[in-house]
């Protein structure tokens, strides 16, 4: 698997937060799903966190624009989840009237809203939200190329 990660890396080196060829993401597809979730969520923790990504906002509204409706419930329910008491809130400062179970009816703008507020409240919902994305690998690869080298890195080499 090893010179898969390899070729795969050496393809998205230097292209920044350009989206990825289809082949390019179902081979990446294909190695998430044979890596242990743990080392996923490792290096989606990064990638969230990296400088070389959009805001962890702007991408986990990207990735909820890609979810099924269970994918979005699960997503809404762990940002709110880190958010505790200050969910209400958050959902009326993102303008949001449905309850958190309407999960599929929130924009993508919405999505980012929350995500930022669940950040500021929480730095380690990045942290929840990355073990929640390495459980659905079929919505990681739609993320640019600097963040899919960047999982694909500390898949490369885990436990650095």
């Amino acid at each position: 698997m090893n010179n898969t990660v390899e070729g795969l890396l050496q393809q998205l080196a230097n292209k920044g937060n350009e989206p990825v060829s289809p082949q390019a993401q179902e081979q990446f597809h294909q190695i998430a799903q044979s890596t242990p979730p743990e080392v996923l969520s490792q290096g989606l923790t990064e990638a969230f966190n990296s400088e070389q990504t959009p805001p962890f906002a702007q991408m986990v509204g990207h990735l909820f624009g890609r979810a099924d409706n269970q994918q979005k419930s699960g997503i809404i329910s762990a940002l709110l989840g880190s958010l505790g008491a200050g969910a209400h809130p958050a959902l009326a400062q993102a303008g949001i009237n449905a309850s958190p179970d309407q999960a599929t009816q929130l924009s993508t703008a919405q999505v980012q809203q929350i995500a930022t507020q669940a950040q500021q409240a929480n730095p380690g919902v990045v942290a929840q939200m990355s073990n929640f994305y390495a459980q659905h690998p079929v919505l990681v690869k739609s993320l640019g190329a600097a963040a899919m080298a960047i999982v694909l890195g500390r898949m490369r080499t885990p436990g650095r």
